[in-house]
């Protein structure tokens, strides 16, 4: 027996996990790598180290921003560069990144060779980080003083495997310098277990050295020692490296990528370079190639490389199409197998012939559900749970399941009588109630979390949008439901599911409340809906986490230990917000701290009109080259950037799959005019008056039409940095010049509903999701495409002669800002845009009473065109400030509260 076999690993309920923290706490689950994104390296990215050389901090910040957005977990920051001072860069960068909500909620790695750069980084660091790294490659006297200060400062370690010998390769080296670290670290130093994170160095294999043949080996054997004989300590790798020698041969590569994964896994490595879900599972690596690499991998015969290397070869034309004849040679299997096969793949062609021919064979049609459908959807379930699904394949199963259930349906009601009295029914692991919430629109994460939990054997009742609180407790009472489901992307919906937690402790139930949505956070959720229900409220971050967190809520066995920790991460979220935070200047000295402009007649371009313009029908094959891609793979949950996200080693070939699905299906939208997109703009002339900006019936200035109002950023800023509002980039009335702004909505949501109900009908929720998704991303193209006739006709646009990538990449001239965004988050200024432009009655659009756009594929803003106008973010807000907007608005002081105390930048508390 190998020592691979033969050692025991603690398991994941003895293990303590590593908990991170930004502005929000981040707690590794069991099984789920950590994310960590490296553009933010001057290393690891030329354009974040040129802005960085170039002072220009603020634009460095929108790397940041796009990291956390592309999903990753953990920043990675380093300055290490000869024409950088680290500590001031480290230093300066890390107080702007701390006063960006969006992105100060991740935890940061502190990344230096430099010590005295970690350090600098440790003191900015507002929760808990990760230093990366220290090692003993300098002695000990230096470990052990590098180790007190990480854990002065409270961060988790990188700690790699090198002493004063150099980089440990072998199995006994890499256990030696591991345990010789972890005894001075844990017994000496006195850091947390649970916070060293080892790095054993995996190493290339198959190189053709003898001496390299068992580096796999090394690494698994250490990593499985590691977790068996170091308490709660992680273990870390690039796994990549292992594959080295295969440059170029990707099929070779992914087959070793996804073995060595599989034993590194189940070893106890935590988190690694390659995701673990690889679309070519372990299971289905062609057997003779999977018998080669564990060959090579495992060391079990002296010729493993040079066999590997001659398969190699072969495959290397060899691409994953196959023939048809290939392709159907599932069909030969048992139904049982044919069926299992159908839902993992998500195959829809045969699944009412195999359905039909089980419940023959099985006689009942509750038999077929309960047996291989059930048993199908399980494997789904697990893959998913693992990483080895991605969600367009899982919503895709759940169509293939809808199919079979439909069509077993009538068979199972005319026996329902006789099963009801044999209490033969099928047992769902719980039924939870879906809804997002009244005066919101969205629902497109509600309808993947659904179909997730339903692949789970959950009874899901979704109830829609825009779905009251007492409707949505009427029916979880009549449904005797086990949880409750709420949703929302817009903030107001945030002050609504504070009421429905209230609502739900004045009626007295007992079930537990999850909570999900774009602006939802764990930390909103922690503060100001948890204190108003006395049962657990969960904050549930993304539908792979739904199925884990209902599972650990009703299981018996489970409950209390889940809601217990639950209730300690939420308490002391609390109290991190109640701590004193960040201090704000006071609105005088913030007015006197407004963007400096040199205002200039030249800088303010006259456009050629002045008034509404109505859109009617704008086409959508014109829409289709303004599409920004990445953000429909997000709702995939498929992390990355259009078009490199084609290349991404473990879901690449995925996000082939549902582009060209997408495609499509907007195809079959534009041939058959299945939706519609409408629009209205106009362009007003304006002036800024104080914090608002007038706009005027005419070019006389003297008549106001109406009034938009803005606030201003009061953080404690560094002196050299403005407190902005988005009156700073309109003309002041007293400079007596002539400016103009302008507003606009647009929708390509007319007729998505019926679409997508259309879909629905037919048990096909995966091209109802695709539908909503597609017509998301034809609203914001929309948007771009529309702003980029305005600039011409504005004229300030007519000679920019960029290209679509540019355009989303808004290198164009001037802004277009969105009510309810960080610029500006009071939602009700879209309430002054839709009487301006008349919206409802030229588009069809509607604003609910939460301001949310009606149909949800929509899109308003206004558009700003000074050179110097620019994004930012409001950040925290004091008294002060909202008493004088309340003023300005005529709003009560409580409207102003509900409106802004959402998102946490104020608290009327403080």
């Amino acid at each position: 027996m190998s020592l691979v076999e033969s050692v025991s690993v603690a398991t994941a309920a003895e293990t303590k996990p590593l908990r991170l923290s930004g502005s929000q706490p981040f707690t590794q689950q069991p099984g789920v790598y950590i994310m960590i994104g490296e553009r933010t390296n001057v290393a690891g990215s030329p354009k974040f180290a040129k802005l960085i050389k170039e002072g220009k901090y603020e634009e460095a910040v929108s790397v940041a921003r796009q990291q956390v957005e592309n999903g990753a977990n953990v920043l990675d920051i380093c300055m290490d560069e000869g024409m950088i001072d680290g500590v001031a860069a480290m230093t300066r960068y890390l107080q702007l990144l701390g006063s960006e909500p969006e992105v100060a909620k991740v935890p940061f790695m502190v990344d230096s060779s430099k010590w005295e750069v970690i350090e600098a980084g440790l003191k900015c660091l507002q929760g808990k980080g990760i230093v990366n790294s220290i090692s003993m490659k300098e002695g000990e006297d230096k470990f052990r003083q590098n180790a007190a200060t990480v854990l002065k400062y409270g961060a988790a370690v990188v700690v790699m495997a090198f002493d004063e010998e150099g980089q440990a390769a072998t199995f006994e080296d890499k256990i030696r310098i591991c345990e010789r670290a972890y005894r001075i670290l844990v017994d000496e130093v006195g850091l947390p277990p649970e916070d060293i994170i080892f790095d054993p160095n995996i190493l290339t294999v198959a190189t053709g050295m003898e001496e390299h043949n068992n580096y796999a080996v090394d690494f698994i054997n250490a990593t499985r020692w590691i977790k068996a004989n170091l308490p709660h300590a992680k273990v870390s790798g690039g796994v990549s490296n292992i594959s080295f020698s295969f440059r170029g041969n990707n099929k070779v590569r992914e087959a070793m990528h996804s073995a060595f994964l599989y034993h590194a896994i189940v070893a106890g490595m935590d988190m690694g370079i390659v995701n673990a879900g690889m679309l070519e599972l372990y299971e289905e690596i062609e057997p003779e190639l999977k018998v080669l690499v564990e060959d090579v991998l495992l060391n079990r015969r002296p010729d493993a490389t040079e066999r590997l290397v001659e398969h190699g070869e072969k495959l290397k034309n060899v691409g994953k199409v196959v023939t048809e004849k290939q392709a159907e040679e599932w069909r030969s299997g048992t139904v049982e197998e044919r069926l299992a096969h159908a839902l993992v793949r998500g195959i829809d062609n045969y699944i009412e012939i195999d359905t039909e021919e089980a419940r023959v064979k099985l006689g009942r049609p509750l038999l077929v559900i309960e047996g291989p459908l059930m048993d199908g959807m399980g494997v789904v379930g697990d893959l998913f749970g693992a990483g080895k699904m991605f969600l367009p394949q899982v919503v895709k199963s759940a169509r293939v399941m809808k199919k079979a259930v439909a069509h077993l349906t009538p068979f199972m009601e005319a026996e329902k009588a006789a099963m009801e009295a044999a209490g033969q029914v099928v047992k769902a692991q719980g039924k939870i109630v879906l809804a997002t919430v009244k005066g919101d629109v969205h629902d497109i994460g509600k309808n993947i979390v659904g179909v997730v939990l339903a692949c789970n054997n959950y009874e899901v009742i979704d109830m829609g949008v825009m779905v009251s609180s007492e409707k949505i407790l009427e029916r979880a009472k009549a449904e005797k439901a086990d949880l409750i489901g709420l949703s929302g992307l817009i903030t107001p919906s945030l002050d609504e599911m504070v009421h429905v937690a209230k609502e739900m402790e004045r009626q007295g139930f007992k079930l537990p409340l999850l909570v999900g949505g774009a602006t939802t956070s764990r930390a909103h959720t922690a503060v100001k809906i948890a204190p108003h229900y006395s049962e657990p409220v969960v904050h549930v971050l993304d539908a792979s986490r739904a199925v884990p967190v209902t599972t650990s809520l009703l299981s018996e066995d489970g409950k209390a230990a889940f809601v217990a920790q639950h209730r300690a991460d939420y308490e002391a979220l609390r109290k991190a917000h109640s701590a004193p935070r960040q201090q704000v200047v006071s609105l005088e000295t913030a007015r006197t701290r407004k963007t400096p402009i040199k205002w200039r007649p030249e800088d303010l371009s006259v456009p050629e009109f002045t008034g509404v313009r109505v859109l009617e029908n704008f086409p959508l094959a014109t829409l289709r080259e303004f599409i920004d891609w990445s953000p429909f793979f997000h709702t995939w949950g498929l992390k990355g950037i259009y078009p490199r996200i084609f290349e991404h080693e473990a879901h690449g070939e995925q996000a082939r799959q549902i582009f060209t699905e997408a495609n499509v299906l907007l195809d079959l939208m534009i041939e058959k005019d299945l939706i519609k997109a409408r629009g209205v703009y106009g362009i007003f002339p304006a002036n800024a008056v104080g914090d608002d900006i007038e706009l005027y019936t005419d070019d006389t200035r003297g008549e106001v039409l109406e009034r938009f109002h803005f606030l201003r950023q009061q953080a404690n800023r560094e002196g050299s940095e403005p407190c902005r509002s988005l009156a700073d980039f309109i003309a002041p009335k007293e400079t007596g010049m002539a400016d103009y702004i302008g507003g606009f909505a647009v929708t390509s949501g007319v007729g998505v509903k019926e679409l997508c109900d259309e879909f629905r009908a037919k048990n096909d929720d995966y091209n109802a999701i695709m539908a909503e998704a597609v017509a998301d991303r034809l609203a914001e193209a929309f948007a771009e495409c529309l702003h980029k006739r305005v600039r011409d006709e504005w004229g300030y646009g007519r000679e920019e002669g960029l290209s679509p990538a540019e355009l989303i990449q808004e290198k164009y001239r001037g802004i277009r800002p969105a009510a309810g965004y960080p610029a500006c988050p009071d939602h009700t200024e879209k309430g002054t845009l839709w009487r301006l432009l008349d919206v409802q009655a030229n588009t069809g659009m509607l604003i609910t009473e939460s301001f949310a756009m009606w149909p949800g594929s929509s899109v308003s803003g206004l558009y700003f065109a000074h050179p110097e106008s620019r994004y930012f973010s409001l950040g925290k807000i004091d008294r002060d400030q909202v008493a004088d907007y309340h003023e300005r608005k005529g709003m009560s002081v409580a409207e102003v509260e509900r409106w802004l105390g959402q998102n946490l930048n104020y608290d009327p508390a403080q």
